[in-house]
This record gives structure tokens, C-alpha cells and sequence, in this order.
């Protein structure tokens, strides 16, 4: 029997071949979710356990689906140890993203715990999902691991941007992330998208990560992705499922409230106020 391989990322092969990613950000647990996500045609399905109180045996069911539909799952990490990193990894997500990057020291550290050698020195195992269960070959295990597996790093604190060149020089690091909602925080003018600071971040991280030849990565919205590309990003977040079930719940009641006769009449006939019987 020949040696198995490792499932090859969509995202890196798209983003190697100079194509934009599309992504799209999932906070709900049901893998239907992403499964309906996948389905609609995603290069690339982003779950989160920073923000969201996913277990993981959430994860492991969002990339079951997602791989369903040969679509990547990017996973951000919750800060903390080699363990906390690694595991979405294992699981057969395609790649990690970790949150507020804060500096050159913090980059090393990141990617010595997710690469193996020689780039790194993350803890081996090979009998998960990712090594196919030991059905890939050991040394194939960790030279697939670091080609066809992405590290993303979030910068959205200035902090970082002192040592934005050195981060992007790093080997192991795939693509520095702009995190506009949590940058606009950290300068003190939260929620102002235009500030001076926030828009020569967000220029100046997709200018470096490209002079390294590394890949650029923000969140957006279909109506400014030219913008965003034309900036140096070619991974683009367009959207969260939380966004689209609020939208769509909202503009059904919003369409109900205008009936007021419909509203306040009931499936019988009668006035509103009545009981209707058990059916």
C-alpha cells in the first residue's frame, strides 16, 4: 500500500498561485453551519475559540463538514499554551490563526510551537487526523505538516508594528492578519474606521507581508474587498453566520410589523388575545 498524504490546503495552493481567498467567519456550533458554508463554495471556513466557547469536539465536527467540500477550516486559538495550538492542527484543521501577536519574541515562540523541524520544534505526534493516523509516513508527516498546514498572526495592537518587518521575515509564519475591530481599541477611538492610525496599519501590514513574501489577511465585506485588494490582501473574511441569521430573522419581522392586520389577527379568525386550542 502506498504511503497516504496529507489533505493539501486550498487556501495555500489559491494563494501560491497569486488567486484571492475568500473566507467566512462561523461562531455557531452546528456543524450544519459550516456544512451550508462549505456547500455555497468558501475556499475557507474560520471557527473560533478566543471568543466563542467551542469545544473541541465542535472543531472536530466543523472540519469533518468542511473537508466534506474539500474547504479549509482556519481555527483562531485561544492564547496559551503549545497544546492549545497545536490540537486544531491535529484535528485536520488547515491552519491556525492566533490572536494578538504582540511582538518579535512572541512570533518566535508561536512558531516554534507549531512547526516541526527545522523550522520549529512542535511536539510530534502523527497519529490524529492530520497524519492520517500514522498512515503518513513520519518524516513525510512533518515535511506535509509545514508546506500544506498555515500560521496566521493577528496584528490589531501597535505594539507589534515596532517589529512588523522582523515578524514577517520569520520562517513558519504564513500571513499576517489586520484586526481593524480590536487595533481601533487599542489607539483609543474605537469603532472609527477612518482614523489616520487604524488606515496606516492596516496599509503598512499588507506592505510588508508582501515585501517578505508573505500573504495579507483582514476582514472586509463584498462592498470594499477592491479596496482591500487593491491594498496588498489576498485573504478576505466577507462575512460571519451570527451577522447572516440576525439579518435575516430581523427583516422577517420587520416585514410581519408592517401588517398590522396579519399581526393581530389570529389563524382562526379571530382577534388577537384569544387562546388558540392544542394542535
Amino acid at each position: 500500500m502506498s504511503p497516504l498524504k496529507m489533505r493539501p490546503s486550498r487556501v495555500l495552493a489559491k494563494l501560491r498561485s497569486g488567486e484571492v481567498v475568500n473566507c467566512f467567519k462561523l461562531n455557531l456550533a452546528d456543524a450544519r453551519a459550516m456544512e451550508i458554508a462549505a456547500l455555497a463554495g468558501f475556499d475557507c471556513l474560520w471557527t473560533d475559540m478566543e471568543h466563542v466557547a467551542n469545544d473541541y469536539s465542535v472543531i472536530e465536527k466543523g472540519i469533518w463538514a468542511a473537508k466534506s467540500q474539500d474547504v479549509d477550516v482556519m481555527v483562531r486559538v485561544p492564547r496559551g499554551s503549545y497544546s492549545d495550538y497545536i490540537r486544531p492542527l491535529e484535528l485536520d484543521a488547515s491552519g491556525i490563526m492566533v490572536p494578538h501577536l504582540m511582538g518579535l519574541a512572541d512570533a518566535k515562540a508561536v512558531v516554534r510551537m507549531t512547526r516541526f523541524h527545522p523550522v520549529g520544534l512542535r511536539p510530534v505526534d502523527g497519529g490524529n487526523a492530520d497524519g492520517a493516523y500514522c498512515g503518513v509516513e513520519f518524516v513525510d508527516y512533518l515535511k506535509q505538516a509545514n508546506d500544506q498546514r498555515f500560521v496566521v498572526v493577528q496584528i490589531e495592537d501597535p505594539e507589534p508594528l515596532e517589529d512588523l518587518e522582523a515578524i514577517a521575515a520569520l520562517p513558519g509564519i504564513d500571513m499576517l492578519f489586520f484586526g481593524p475591530g480590536d487595533f481601533s481599541h487599542s489607539i483609543g477611538a474605537p469603532g472609527v474606521w477612518d482614523h489616520p492610525r487604524l488606515l496606516d496599519a492596516r496599509r503598512r501590514v499588507a506592505e510588508v507581508a508582501r515585501a517578505h513574501g508573505k500573504f495579507a489577511g483582514t476582514v472586509g465585506s463584498p462592498a470594499n474587498m477592491d479596496e482591500l485588494v487593491a491594498l496588498g490582501y489576498r485573504f478576505l473574511n466577507l462575512g460571519a453566520d451570527v451577522v447572516g441569521l440576525s439579518q435575516y430573522c430581523n427583516s422577517i419581522i420587520a416585514e410581519f410589523t408592517k401588517r398590522p392586520t396579519v399581526a393581530a389577527t389570529s389563524l382562526y379568525g379571530g382577534k388577537s388575545g384569544g387562546v388558540a386550542p392544542c394542535v
